[in-house]
């Protein structure tokens, strides 16, 4: 499904000088390359305060954190994510709430949004699924009006775009992912929270660092959650190419849908207030099994994200959001089938698997029905 390794040999050299000279310095917690890589993050997103943590499931932690969020309070987010965006609210004591998707964009619906806020809702988080922006405008206006900060899920859209702005700095705060198999991926697990707010950025310091602002010091409730200095210097080296790679993604994702044309199949939809990075190329398809048959067949890769909607997960299943409660997301889960992505693709290697999946659905579609 990605290629890391193809990827790190073309910037190998960069890559091992950057990770020698940390081993040389002994600075393997907290270093330089760790401040380096904040500034850095900070300027190409266009934010003020970027706060290097252990992982993007930390992030949404720590996020929320920072915001007080615990036992009684609820969070409103979709139900087709990552269990991580659903996981770390309960961890924290607090309540999971949904808002069904939009079927094009497989991102939370603003016109389903307000009537999942309850009187406890205390954060809202829109998750950027798949390298497309959520439509942040709408989300951002229902949050103002009832006073509830937005924590965005940028866990696969670093370097996505909406209206021309970076996703991640437009909500109070984002919760940005570097799993290596993310357009800027660590050699690790890697995670990053960005904000625009003074006070909320002092607070994210204190709690990735046990709570504290003075060693030895706990002034609030913290954790342990820094970045590895380690996988600040690689994220350092690559961030300067996530912009080629990015359109290295949407050259494929377009190479991808043409190749598709008149099949039938539904091709992922850029929604036209945004720049989609492609973290996943993902496809919609009825019978999606046989398909699947298929390709494991010829050995080609393929992944399902996801195949089963969070309020339907044995962890998080609770008798008013039962079976049929988010009808976009249940069928999502039902047809959605994601591709090789990634910048080693080449065009014999994309010719080849749309021709298997083309092939799989135009004669599974041939067979009739059974009596």
């Amino acid at each position: 499904m990605v290629d890391v390794v193809g990827q790190y040999r073309r910037i190998k050299k960069e890559i091992d000088e950057a990770i020698h000279r940390v081993l040389d310095s002994g600075q393997f917690i907290l270093g330089r390359e760790v401040a380096e890589f904040e500034k850095a993050a900070a300027a190409y997103l266009g934010v003020k305060h970027a706060i290097g943590c252990a992982s993007g499931t930390d992030a949404l932690q720590v996020a929320m954190m920072a915001l007080g969020i615990g036992p009684g309070d609820d969070v409103v987010t979709t139900p087709f994510t990552f269990v991580a965006t659903t996981e770390t609210i309960a961890l924290l004591g607090a309540r999971p709430v949904y808002a069904d998707i939009d079927p094009r964009t497989f991102t939370i619906d603003p016109a389903r949004l307000e009537k999942a806020l309850t009187p406890r809702t205390k954060a809202i988080i829109p998750v950027h699924l798949y390298g497309q922006s959520a439509d942040m405008d709408p989300i951002m206006e229902i949050a103002a009006k009832y006073g509830i900060p937005v924590i965005e899920d940028t866990a696969q859209a670093m370097g996505a775009e909406y209206k021309g702005r970076k996703v991640g700095g437009i909500g109070l705060m984002g919760a940005i992912s570097f799993f290596p198999s993310k357009n800027l991926g660590a050699f690790g697990d890697a995670g990053m929270v960005v904000t625009n707010d003074d006070a909320v950025a002092e607070k994210v310091r204190m709690i990735i660092v046990h709570g504290s602002k003075v060693r030895y010091y706990h002034d609030i409730l913290g954790v342990n959650s820094r970045l590895d200095t380690i996988q600040a210097a690689v994220l350092s080296v690559k961030l300067k190419y996530l912009d080629g790679w990015c359109r290295e993604r949407r050259r494929a994702a377009a190479r991808y849908t043409e190749l598709f044309e008149g099949s039938g199949i539904t091709v992922p939809f850029e929604a036209p207030y945004g720049r989609h990075v492609y973290h996943q190329y993902t496809i919609r398809v009825s019978r999606r099994q046989a398909i699947v048959d298929a390709l494991v067949r010829k050995k080609i890769p393929h992944a399902i994200y996801y195949p089963i909607p969070l309020h339907l997960q044995a962890a998080f299943r609770r008798p008013e959001a039962g079976e049929g409660s988010f009808p976009e997301a249940e069928q999502a889960c039902r047809e959605v089938l994601s591709l090789p992505m990634h910048t080693e693709l080449t065009d014999d290697q994309q010719s080849a698997i749309v021709s298997a999946v083309r092939d799989a659905a135009e004669s599974r579609s041939a067979v009739p029905p059974k009596s």
